[in-house]
């Protein structure tokens, strides 16, 4: 049974993830315990514009001075994730699942493959052929080609198979907000959304509705 949590959006970053931490700690308190766990949660929330540093992230990816970000409204955070450097704002979908792995019989490399394998369906019902780059993780367009660009950054955490963080799909999000940052890492790649490919903005909980069922099929 999963909770699923759409708050009202945009959210402040530091909001959902005071509420993902709380959501994971009782989950990894109650396999510590050893009790079963009968509700997961599904979080679902578009941002205030925010840039995250993984914990792996490196400074040098961020292209501007944190004082120079703060000028623009855009905070800057360092959380516990994988991966590098990401921007989440309006227009983008950020989904969050809280789940025991070991329930659904996952490892985190398995995880990794159903988040990006939900994306890749969703952007398939809007026309858009998804792909997957050896050694990236997320959702990319036009894999191993020259404009090669990613519509879907991932990056999660996993403690006693419970999992918080997740992915962030670029819908109607404003591209020029990855100026700012080497996004993830990568300084020869592109970004794009959802509207930029179709070339017309779409509903965001429209397109969350369909990401997570498709979610919900291939975690169960």
């Amino acid at each position: 049974m999963y909770d699923i949590i759409k708050p009202d959006w945009p959210a402040p970053y530091r909001e959902i993830w005071e509420l993902q931490k709380s959501i994971f700690n009782g989950l990894v308190d109650l396999k510590r315990r050893g009790k079963s766990i009968d509700r997961e949660a599904i979080i679902l929330v578009e941002h205030l514009p925010v840039i995250t540093l993984g914990k792996h992230g490196k400074s040098e990816n961020l292209l501007l001075s944190e004082a120079s970000l703060a000028m623009r409204g855009i905070e800057c955070i360092r959380i516990e994730r994988g991966g590098d450097i990401t921007y989440h704002g309006p227009g983008q979908l950020v989904v969050y699942p809280i789940i025991d792995l070991e329930k659904h019989h996952l490892g985190v490399k398995n995880y990794v493959h159903i988040l990006e394998e939900a994306v890749i369906r969703t952007i398939a019902d809007y026309g858009i052929k998804g792909e997957r780059v050896e050694g990236a993780s997320g959702v990319w367009i036009d894999a191993g080609a020259e404009e090669e660009r990613k519509i879907c950054a991932l990056g999660v955490k996993c403690s006693r198979f419970i999992t918080m963080h997740g992915l962030a799909l670029n819908v109607n999000t404003d591209l020029d907000a990855f100026k700012v940052i080497n996004p993830c890492g990568f300084i020869d790649k592109g970004v794009t959304s959802i509207s930029r490919e179709i070339g017309y903005d779409v509903n965001l909980n429209q397109v969350g509705d369909i990401l997570l069922s498709h979610l919900k099929q291939l975690l169960n």
